[in-house]
């Protein structure tokens, strides 16, 4: 799922660490939480860590689409 589609719904704490730690390989298991919560992806395995949830398109529009008044 696009991330458009399921960035609106992401709760502000985990908008934000996204934001202060952009392109970061490792998510915390909240901010993943909050993202499959949101509807967007999940890790592919239990035991991935957190790596590889965003794909470098995410990263692009939390970087530059991303609005910080949410």
């Amino acid at each position: 799922m696009e991330i458009y589609m399921w960035w609106l719904d992401l709760d502000l704490a985990s908008k934000e660490w996204l934001r202060e730690n952009l392109r970061t390989i490792e998510l915390p298991e909240a901010v993943q939480q909050g993202i499959a919560a949101a509807g967007g992806p999940r890790p592919a395995e239990p035991s991935a860590g957190g790596a590889a949830v965003l794909t470098s398109a995410d990263w692009d529009f939390i970087e530059t689409q991303s609005e910080f008044v949410d």
